[in-house]
């Protein structure tokens, strides 16, 4: 990779799996319904809409993901994330993307202070990426420091 290498890519899972996002919509709508039912109570009703939209937004919304010789970013509808590479000390790789860690060994903290990095189509590229700036296991302090869904 050169020294100006960027890859940009969108990531939007409810468009990609159309037959999830139908189910998860039906069952939302019964969930709200289920609300008003028990409460008889609009607001109520609508902070549930609230809080369960927002908490799905990285599946029904695009997410722009941008990684460059700096730094990570990740580009939401309402905000944006960005960490230097020099944040992480390992990452983890299943079949859907990536989790860039702070810490070289696992740690149940990871999951919140980590970032994760959703694939679309590009797996090699990103991971190839990633191994570029991210220490693997010669160069961090433990040789678990790059696991596969598979390891874990």
């Amino acid at each position: 990779m050169t020294e100006t290498t960027v890859l940009k890519w969108s990531s939007h899972p409810a468009k990609k799996r159309a037959t999830i996002a139908i189910l998860v919509v039906l069952f939302l709508l019964v969930v709200w319904l289920a609300v008003y039912l028990t409460t008889s109570s609009l607001f109520l009703t609508g902070l549930s809409v609230v809080i369960m939209l927002a908490s799905l937004s990285s599946f029904f919304l695009p997410t722009r993901y941008e990684l460059d010789q700096d730094k990570v970013g990740i580009h939401y509808v309402l905000g944006k994330k960005e960490k230097p590479w020099s944040a992480f000390r390992s990452f983890y790789v299943d079949k859907n993307g990536v989790l860039l860690s702070p810490f070289p060994r696992p740690s149940r903290l990871e999951n919140f202070r980590g970032i994760y990095v959703r694939f679309d189509r590009n797996k090699d590229l990103v991971v190839d990426f990633v191994k570029s700036k991210v220490p693997g296991p010669k160069d961090a302090d433990s040789s678990r420091a790059v696991r596969t869904a598979e390891g874990r």
